[in-house]
């Protein structure tokens, strides 16, 4: 029989000498934190969540289509360590299951090709070391290169920046309305910085830094730190939507009161994930069907929570309109509350699937692995964070 267990305090540090004396300094720290990080413990479905909801999904009735993340061990915050704070980290540890399953480049360089999940201690003292390695440098700044103990919430670009200084290919994507532009480019409390960079005769334009805007609410601070700015007018691999530009101006709180948030512009978000998961390959209509993608899951952020994207649904209704749902991990949910629904096939919708209908968010982001490894040039390319942004 399964038992919860749950993780207890550790400080995975090195002396404190070792830590003034650049790369070599760097490369102490790793080896050192390589053999005390400690395995995360949770609540193991022997079954395996993902392979009882494919059958809780090929029992459903209706036309429609799933696919699936092949696999995902959920995740859920405890009363004793991290609720409230936590779910970050554990999206983090969602998504690291799936690549250590599922993508053996990834297994060996991630966490020193440990072959383990950490637990949360071990993953804040990995973000250190990833920004003591230059990966986004003003997100550092902005926790003042320290995360260790503390109960600070983390968002994408927390996440992006840890599995990127593996290698990974972290992309980051935000979803908003266009009223709402200027919170891209702009962090509470500061004054729009119109820096930018002409890149080609058709006026498309880049920021010159870009930092994660959801965390404008993350962080929650006063601090002049500039967020993200986007790859104006470029288009998304996952979407056929022209993106639009970052620039400009105006109060972010008094635009977010006046926005409006419609069914139609979040099927943007829809359109999206659906995209990824398919890789535009697969029709939304046909018979029932669950199908399994090599896609990893997607690390999927709102105004003060996160979760994990594990799949995705469409229902081919008789008025010939799509409805998506959104299959989704929540760290909030315990892990046996969601292995009974699965294993009952009694209520797990309420816990798994969010409609369309359910995004009242005035923004999102997402933050996805591409495949591959990246090295050389491109490392060094990977420590500055930036996004695209698609208009709801």
């Amino acid at each position: 029989k399964n038992v919860v267990i749950v993780e207890m305090p550790f400080e995975p540090r090195c002396n404190d000498a070792t830590r003034h004396y650049g790369e070599s300094n760097i490369d102490e720290q790793i080896s050192c934190l390589i053999g005390l990080q400690i395995r995360s413990t949770f609540y193991k479905v022997e079954a395996g969540l993902m392979t009882l909801l494919k059958k809780c999904l090929e029992l459903e009735a209706g036309n429609s289509t799933s696919i699936l993340s092949g696999y995902v061990d959920h995740f859920q915050s405890t009363e004793c360590e991290d609720i409230g704070w936590g779910c970050g980290w554990r999206n983090i540890q969602m998504l690291t299951s799936h690549l250590l399953m599922q993508r053996q480049e990834a297994r060996e360089v991630l966490f020193g090709g440990s072959g383990f999940i950490p637990d949360i201690a071990s993953l804040q003292r990995w973000l250190e070391i990833a920004w003591e390695r230059g990966f986004d440098a003003l997100g550092a700044d902005h926790f003042n290169h320290k995360i260790y103990g503390s109960t600070n919430w983390i968002g994408t670009t927390e996440c992006a920046a840890l599995f990127r200084s593996f290698g990974l290919r972290a992309r980051i994507v935000d979803f908003g309305p266009k009223e709402l532009e200027s919170l891209y480019h702009s962090g509470p409390g500061t004054s729009l910085g119109a820096q930018v960079l002409k890149i080609n005769d058709r006026g498309k334009r880049k920021a010159l830094q870009v930092y994660g805007p959801m965390d404008k609410y993350i962080l929650r601070s006063n601090q002049d730190v500039p967020l993200a700015g986007s790859r104006g007018h470029e288009k998304s691999r996952y979407s056929s939507i022209s993106l639009g530009n970052t620039l400009g101006g105006g109060s972010g709180d008094s635009i977010l009161n006046k926005c409006t948030r419609k069914d139609k512009g979040h099927q943007v978000l829809m359109d999206w994930v659906w995209n990824y998961f398919s890789d535009k390959s697969l029709s939304k209509s046909g018979y029932s069907s669950v199908i399994v993608s090599e896609k990893p899951p997607l690390y999927f952020q709102n105004d003060g929570h996160s979760r994990t994207i594990v799949g995705i649904q469409v229902k081919h209704q008789q008025n010939g309109m799509p409805q998506y749902s959104l299959l989704i991990f929540d760290p909030a949910h315990r892990t046996t509350a969601i292995e009974r629904a699965v294993k009952e096939n009694d209520g797990w919708q309420k816990l798994i699937k969010r409609g369309v209908h359910t995004l009242r968010k005035p923004q999102y982001q997402l933050c996805y692995i591409d495949t591959g490894i990246a090295s050389g040039e491109e490392m060094e390319l990977l420590k500055r964070i930036d996004s695209t942004f698609l208009e709801f």
